[in-house]
């Protein structure tokens, strides 16, 4: 952190989890749809710096660590053979940014997931081989969500490794799109409803629900995720979903509170709202709560800003900027 960075913020060390970038392979695929957002050239100059410029601007924040993930919607709408070339070809381009700059950045694998055993040994070949801290997997595959056990060769490959997976925000399937988001207003509202206003968190919501319903993380009880959003309005739901989700309906070894609080971790990612993050606290506990910017689509500023504002113990600070995520990640 710079000078200027410990003058105008608390000093204290800072990790971030949901942290993007691109590569031109990915741009040129399914990535493409960033050329058409507004101030697209500067977005995307951003996303795909992984060098002295992104150091910069996390300087000027007071940011340390990001922790990287190839920007969503990643590769999980690709078949097979090109999601697996596009992720290897994304993991290497991160490795390579990592072992330039290990002080400052981590990385998490992008994975295949329409290959699900291929996934798992790229996942296993990030992580052993590169020191990758997990994966992320940008929502439903397809239409095919992580509950079905084609998938779980996955989820325990990343229990073995005892890495977490991040579950980040994708669209939803096309009928949801045109069932429930397309209405009586512009096609410019309902993409915003379907997607940042909306859609992608109970998008991502539903998919945690259906993780646990499976009885997935029965399976694979180590298994840890995390999500981001300041839990995609789970944590609003929690004590309703334990009360009509119960053990005699689910048949499940634990309350569905539990996996919420044992198996899952949460982060900011842009979410900077007070009473929001207040209700996750209370839910959840502050051993459960990691720090989060969403660069470069989020401002790492306020971010930062919404750090030091929180009404927090020295040492609960402490947990969520940096102590929660050095556990959870081994750095």
């Amino acid at each position: 952190m710079n000078g200027a960075a410990k003058e105008s913020k608390t000093a204290i060390r800072t990790i971030t989890l949901e942290e993007h970038f691109a590569t031109p392979a990915y741009l040129e695929g399914p990535g493409r749809h960033l050329k058409a957002r507004p101030q697209a050239a500067k977005v995307i100059e951003k996303l795909c710096d992984l060098g002295d410029r992104r150091i910069a601007d996390m300087d000027a924040a007071g940011i340390d660590v990001q922790v990287l993930s190839l920007h969503s919607p990643g590769v999980e709408q690709l078949a097979a053979a090109e999601a697996v070339e596009l992720a290897r070809d994304a993991n290497d381009l991160l490795a390579e940014a990592v072992k330039r700059h290990p002080s400052r950045f981590a990385g998490l694998a992008c994975l295949p997931t329409s290959s699900p055993d291929t996934a798992a040994d790229e996942l296993e070949r990030m992580v052993r081989e590169h020191g990758f801290k997990g994966a992320v997997i940008n929502g439903h595959t397809r239409g095919r969500y992580l509950d079905d056990e084609f998938f779980w060769p996955i989820l325990k490959r990343a229990e073995a490794l005892r890495v977490p997976i991040c579950l980040h925000p994708t669209f939803p399937p096309q009928p949801v799109i045109e069932a429930y988001y397309a209405g009586n207003y512009s096609a410019e509202v309902a993409s915003k409803l379907s997607a940042p206003g909306w859609g992608w968190h109970i998008e991502t919501a539903i998919h945690v629900l259906r993780i646990i319903l499976s009885g997935a993380f029965d399976r694979f009880p180590r298994l840890q995720f995390i999500i981001g959003h300041l839990g995609e309005a789970l944590p609003f739901m929690l004590p309703r979903i334990d009360r009509i989700l119960s053990m005699d309906l689910t048949k499940l070894g634990r309350p569905m509170g539990a996996y919420l609080r044992e198996n899952l971790h949460y982060t900011v990612s842009g979410f900077n709202f007070i009473p929001a993050f207040l209700n996750l606290l209370l839910e959840v506990g502050v051993d459960r709560i990691m720090f989060s910017t969403d660069y470069p689509l989020g401002s790492m500023s306020e971010a930062r800003d919404f750090l030091d504002q929180l009404p927090l113990s020295p040492v609960d600070k402490e947990r969520i900027a940096h102590g929660n995520a050095e556990l959870l990640l081994r750095i």
